[in-house]
Formats: C-alpha cells, structure tokens, sequence
C-alpha cells in the first residue's frame, strides 16, 4: 500500500511540475477554498463545477455520435480511402514546438504605494473619464435642444463621473440588482457611500450618460456609441500592459443573469429582461486569468468587419478566433480552443503564423471538414477507460480518448505519442496522452475563474446594448486590474482578497476618506 501511496505521489508531483505557471491560479482572487490545490487537473465526472466546460461537449458528441456519425459521419469528414490520399496516417511522430522566451506577467513595475484606483486607471484612464464628462455634457445638450430644457441638470464634473462609476461598481461588490437600492431603506442599501451624492443627481446622470453623444459619418455600426472606448481597452489590455503566458485559451466567458436573482424573482420581472443581442468573445490567459484581447459580437445589424453577415457559425467562430490572435504571429503561442472554434483549416493557417494550438472536437459543434470520419465514429467494440487512438497528418494530430465517453481532440501543440494522466480522487489515475493532459490542465482553471469571475459582475442591467457591453468591459477590466495588484509589490503589503479590492476601488472613485491600501 504505501509503495501505490508513493507511486501515485510521484506521477501528480510529475504532472504538477508540467503546469508550474499554473500556480498562481489556486489563490487568484484570493478566496480559495480548502481544496484548491489538491487537484489542478480537469476531471471528466461530476465531481466539480469545473468539469462543466468539458463535459457538455462530450455529452453533445456522445449524443449525434449514435445518430448522424453512423450513416457516414459528420459534414465535411472525409472517407478513409481519402484521408490516406491527403496524408492521414496511424504512424505517430514526435513533433516540437519553438521554445517560448517571453516572461509573463506585467511590464510595467506598481510601486508598492499603488492604491486600488491606480491599477483601474492602467485600463481607465483619466482621459477616458474626461471624454465620458465631455460626451455626456454634449448628449444632454443635444437632448435638451431636441425635447425642451432639463432645469434640474447642470454639467457634470470629472469627479462626479468617477463618483457615478464607483456607485455602480458598487453593485458588483455588494450584489444588489438596482443600484438605485444604495439610496433605499432596504437590504441592499448603503449610507456609507449613498452620502456622496444624492439619487435625484445620480439618475439624471445615468439618463444622459454617454462615451460617443453623435454618430459620425464613419461610426454607423451598432457599437459606434461605444467603440473608442472598447479600441482604448483593447489596447491596455495588450502587450503595453500586460504579456501573457505561453498557453491561452479563447473562449465565451460566463455572463449569464445571477442564478439567485433568476430563483427568486417573479414572472413578470424574468419577462422584462431582455435577451442579451450581442456575444462575448475572450483570449484568456491561463496561468493567471488575465483577459489580453476581447471581440464583441452583435447578433442583429450590420458589423464593422462583416461578421454579423456571417450565418454559418463554424465560419463565424472561425474568425472570431482570427479576431483574437491577430497580434500573436510568430510568438510560438499554444491556443487551447473549445469544440465551436476546432477546425483542421484554422489549425494549420495558424501554424503558418507560429501559432500552435489543442481543442476539444464535437461532431455537431466543430467544423469537422478534412477530418477522418473512421476517427470520429464510435467503435463497436467496448473500450477501457484511458484507451486512446490517434492519426496524423504532418504536425497535426486527430485524438480520440475514452472515459466514460469518447472524447476528441485536434492539435498541432503537443506530441501524440507523449503520454500524460488525469489523476481523480475517486478514479486515482486515468492516461491519456499528453494533449488531453494539457487542455484539462488548462481549461480547468479557465472554468474555476469564470465560476468566481462571474461573483464579481456589476449587476447594474441597462436596456441599451451598448451600455451593457460597457459595464460587462468594465467588469473585465477591474478583473485585469486586481490581478496585476496581485502581482505587484503592493499585494505584499496589503492582501486585498477580491472583494476587499472591489469595495476599496467604489470608496476610492467616490474618494471617500480611509482609502490607502496600507491601513
């Protein structure tokens, strides 16, 4: 017994010490639970909620696996007899992907006496308030001209801006579901922070609210009232700010409504929230959370790139991806992609630019086009859990895993003839190759920030479309904020779990007294 003890000590020591940049994952917001470093692996039961990402996809697969797969298999996969003619094949061969010589993490040095609001502004600047004072005065003027004078308005200030701000991060803090409720005598009231200004001024400040107040001439698409502050983030979020880790991966992040307030609310409330128009599209850094590059998608009207013309979603998803990595040629990266991004045709245009990557595959979800369909149908004969099969053509491998369901993997990032292991409290130690080693690695930890990502969201709902994708950037960009806190001096001398960043960051943009990180 303590020999198998010993044993299955040094095979989690060895898969551990393959994911050393994972580390600071277990403790990013700050909060973890007693079990967050036992097992950094993803599981394909239900033990977890980060076993969600996977499983719905494989539940997905196993589903039309037993349908369409077996009257010849999925649109766009190929006969056997065609896969040997464009260069599918059981022979296995190790491949390599150029080392990665960047250092991740922030570029640029905090001092230790950074406050809270100091780490906000590397994405929201002072200027980028300033323009939101500037448009929202221009927008009540022109509101005014058009339907009759405002005597209750007067202009507001850059310090009122901030203060408008922070009452409405307020509510990702607190979870109160109007922000109005800070002035109630209610449960979700808030005299702290309420004495800073007063309702009736901060709802005539939320009615005429504005970062672009006129439509240009080049500004016709529906986020035109948004766009320069979705290029200014954008850029912030890149490499001046922040380089990421070698491995990445690009995903929808959860921005669902609140599970407690969908519980608990009527009827009548469920069918005033509008459907959400547009979609959310990230590129996530895995070894710390950090979102490098967003891409909104409007699912109605016209887009700036054309997308929104795009209807068949493999294609959409497609570029999406394309979208995302465009800043990352030539930097030897390892993108981990979900089953609607997946394709043999993004795979190698990718490798093409030094781009590498490792993906789940869905026969109903994943472009399956060149793929061999021997390799995307259920076997007849029964299989043992961790058996697993593999083909390649040139530097891309076409994986198939078994436990508790057949799982496929495409990927051009990491050998098929490398051997690596999911390692359960239950199960103990599961094989599988290497790449299924990572993507589980990995894509945990992206589903473990997501579940606490998601707690901190500013739970302010406008109707405006593109006040929600404000708010949601905003949501994202005080994320990146705290996590360059935690790798900064400053983290040393005060460890602000996430919460406690969250509620210093709203007294610090009401600049209420007792704001220093150090005290």
């Amino acid at each position: 017994m303590a020999e198998c003890g010993m044993k299955a000590l040094t095979v989690l020591e060895a898969a551990r010490s393959r994911y050393e940049s994972l580390q600071i994952s277990d403790d990013v917001f700050g909060e973890s639970g007693d079990d967050s470093s036992d097992n950094p692996f993803y599981s394909t039961s239900g033990d977890s909620n980060s076993d969600n990402c996977c499983l719905e996809a494989g539940d997905d697969q196993r589903a039309v696996e037993t349908g369409n797969c077996q009257n010849g298999g999925p649109p766009g996969s190929i006969s056997k007899t065609q896969a040997e003619k464009d260069g599918w094949s059981d022979t296995l061969q190790d491949i390599t992907v150029a080392p990665y010589n960047d250092t991740y993490g922030p570029i640029q040095r905090m001092p230790a006496t950074a406050t809270c609001m100091d780490f906000f502004q590397l994405f929201v600047p002072d200027n980028a308030i300033q323009n939101m004072v500037t448009q929202t005065n221009m927008y009540a003027k022109k509101y005014q001209e058009r339907f009759g004078s405002d005597e209750g308005w007067r202009n507001v200030t850059a310090a009122e801006m901030k203060a408008f701000l922070g009452f409405v991060t307020s509510t990702s803090v607190h979870r109160c579901e109007s922000v109005l409720s800070i002035w109630s005598s209610g449960f979700f009231s808030n005299r702290s922070i309420a004495l800073k200004m007063s309702q009736a001024r901060f709802e005539k400040i939320l009615k005429y609210f504005h970062i672009v107040a006129f439509r240009s001439s080049h500004g016709s698409h529906g986020l035109y009232k948004i766009q320069p502050f979705l290029d200014s983030l954008q850029q912030s979020f890149g490499c001046s700010t922040f380089r990421p880790s070698q491995t990445q991966v690009l995903h929808e992040p959860l921005i669902d409504e609140d599970p407690v307030f969908i519980t608990t609310c009527t009827e009548r409330e469920l069918r005033k929230r509008r459907k959400r128009k547009f979609s959310l599209w990230v590129r996530q850094c895995t070894s710390t959370g950090f979102i490098c590059q967003i891409y909104v998608h409007l699912k109605e009207g016209r887009g700036p790139d054309g997308l929104a013309t795009l209807k068949n979603k493999p294609q959409l998803h497609s570029m999406v991806a394309k979208q995302l990595c465009q800043n990352l040629s030539g930097r030897n990266s390892i993108i981990f992609t979900g089953p609607s991004i997946t394709s043999l045709n993004l795979y190698q245009e990718f490798e093409k630019q030094e781009i590498y990557c490792c993906g789940l595959l869905s026969t109903r979800k994943s472009d399956c086009t060149g793929l061999p369909q021997s390799m995307l149908v259920n076997p007849e004969s029964p299989q043992q859990r961790g058996q697993s099969c593999s083909m390649m053509r040139g530097n891309t491998s076409l994986i198939s895993w078994y436990n508790k369901g057949h799982f496929r993997f495409l990927t051009n990032a990491y050998s098929p003839t490398k051997k690596g292991v999911i390692i359960k409290r239950k199960s103990g130690e599961i094989p599988c190759p290497l790449a299924v080693e990572a993507f589980a690695a990995h894509l945990s930890y992206i589903c473990k920030y997501d579940d606490k990502y998601s707690k901190y969201f500013i739970f302010h709902k406008p109707n405006k479309t593109w006040q929600q994708v404000f708010w949601l950037t905003i949501s994202i960009a005080i994320n990146n904020a705290y996590i360059m806190y935690k790798m900064s001096d400053a983290y040393q001398i005060k460890r602000y779990s996430r919460a406690q960043f969250g509620e210093r960051l709203v007294r610090e943009l009401l600049d209420l007294d007792d704001c220093s990180p150090t005290q």
